[in-house]
């Protein structure tokens, strides 16, 4: 693999983690309670909304950027031919 797709590929993942963490970090019953999905608003904190956005967007970028480099890295080292003799 060229290293141009390999980080092509690598900035892909991460936008697609960020993405996905975001929207299940939204999407979930927790997050909708704070942000005021019951009865009139009540229980709204959007300091949650401040401490955990950053922390989800981040972990979403990096995780999987992340598992792509090292699996990259894996396949690299596995292409490699290995010589049996060392010449000095």
């Amino acid at each position: 693999m060229r290293r141009d797709a390999v980080t092509g590929g690598g900035c892909l993942v991460s936008a697609a983690g960020v993405v996905g963490a975001v929207w299940l970090w939204g999407a979930s019953d927790r997050t909708q309670r704070h942000l005021g999905n019951e009865f009139e608003n009540n229980g709204q904190d959007f300091g949650a909304v401040l401490t955990e956005l950053p922390l989800v967007f981040l972990a979403g970028a990096v995780v999987p950027a992340v598992v792509w480099g090292l699996g990259a890295w894996l396949l690299g080292r596995r292409r490699r031919p290995r010589s049996s003799q060392f010449h000095a």
